[in-house]
């Protein structure tokens, strides 16, 4: 189950990271918007950047805890 839900996290963790860095890069060089993350919420440009870090931390929770080991397994 950890190991499911390691994966998830990961999985939504890249998707969100990847919006906001889109998000940010077209606000801030190209004066566009891109992506859908703009659909649901208006930031200003430094704030995707929040974004950007929030997936990167789903990102390492999700590998951390996919490598956690089963503690019931061992026992």
């Amino acid at each position: 189950m950890r190991t499911t839900i390691g994966y998830t996290l990961e999985s939504i963790g890249y998707v969100i990271g990847a919006q906001g860095l889109v998000s940010f890069a077209s606000q801030t060089f190209f004066g566009t918007e891109w992506g859908w993350l703009h659909k649901i919420v208006d930031l200003p440009s430094t704030a995707y950047l929040g974004i950007v870090a929030l997936g990167a931390v789903l990102v390492v929770a999700g590998v951390k805890t996919r490598k956690t080991p089963d503690r019931l397994s061992s026992a």
